[in-house]
């Protein structure tokens, strides 16, 4: 057995059971090992991670319930962490929310491993809907979140759809770090985007 997996353990159920960092770090670290390898998601099978890592597939399922929830998490440990909002203001929220896409799209270009598994996520119907419902909405949520806030602190017209407005922030990051891979992401370009919507967004006497 490897000290990997002599973590003190408990009889009953796993709920509640202490998370040891150190073990999930190692395991995580295996798949990454695994995709710098070159291996497909697809062939990144739990036994194998586990040989990897030096731990019992028992020790993985205690932490995740498969594959699909484990790589949810190795894409967060390869992604910038989500930020914190300030609070202040809606404009300085959006800014933040809109410098953590920026800097997702500049690790994404700059990390073998997410470029080849973002990719190959798509090809997998169950990681796409573990990443989109564990990830993907709940940024959205708080992005919306932001937004109403806004409205009603008088921010925003009250006429403003949410949601809409939501796809118009989000839009030009999203051009430009999907579907324009190539294009500049300077510095400034949170701000510049922000500002430039609020502009027209702001109430007439605001």
């Amino acid at each position: 057995m490897s000290p990997a997996d002599t973590e003190p353990r408990q009889d009953g159920p796993a709920r509640g059971r202490p998370r040891s960092e150190a073990v999930e770090h190692a395991i995580i670290e295996a798949v990454m090992t695994l995709l710098e390898d070159g291996l497909p998601l697809a062939e990144i099978s739990v036994e194998r991670v586990a040989r990897t890592a030096g731990v019992g597939k028992a020790t993985i399922y205690r932490r995740w319930s498969g594959k699909e929830e484990l790589f949810v998490d190795v894409l967060r440990a390869a992604e910038p962490p989500d930020p914190e909002l300030p609070g202040t203001s809606m404009r300085d929220d959006l800014v933040v929310l809109l410098e953590a896409l920026r800097r997702r799209g500049l690790a994404g270009r700059n990390s073998a491993i997410l470029h080849h598994a973002r990719a190959q996520m798509k090809s997998s119907p169950n990681l796409w809907a573990a990443y989109h419902n564990t990830v993907i909405l709940p940024r959205r949520r708080l992005g919306l979140e932001v937004l109403r806030r806004g409205r009603e602190n008088g921010e925003l017209r009250t006429d403003v759809d949410i949601e809409l407005l939501n796809d118009i922030v989000v839009g030009p990051l999203l051009v430009r770090t999907v579907l324009r891979p190539d294009a500049d992401l300077p510095d400034d370009l949170a701000e510049r985007v922000v500002d430039t919507l609020l502009q027209g967004l702001r109430p007439a006497n605001g």
